[in-house]
């Protein structure tokens, strides 16, 4: 426990205090910093009632980024699998 930090994450003009893990500090302040570029441009870029509209648009954002990521990242693995799959069979024609 002592070697955790106590600090705190502004959000959207709300203060966050947490306890955290000396290692998590920098990737928890630059996601901050992410939130609150992207909600200052759909507040420039829509009419936007109230900061909880604004909120719920930067959560879908990150989570269609992060499902965008891993369906990008399972067809490359399966091209990868098919090219190595190819390159055996080539490998298995030559040594035969």
């Amino acid at each position: 426990m002592s070697n955790q930090l106590k600090i705190k994450i502004s959000i959207a003009d709300r203060v966050y205090p947490m306890t955290i893990l000396p290692q998590q500090e920098e990737g928890l302040r630059k996601a901050a910093k992410k939130i609150e570029f992207m909600i200052k441009q759909f507040e420039q870029s829509y009419a936007v009632r109230d900061k909880q509209d604004v909120l719920a648009m930067c959560a879908l954002q990150f989570a269609a980024q992060t499902e965008q990521k891993a369906i990008d990242n399972s067809s490359e693995v399966v091209l990868a699998e098919d090219r190595l799959k190819a390159l055996n069979e080539l490998l298995e024609k030559h040594l035969v």
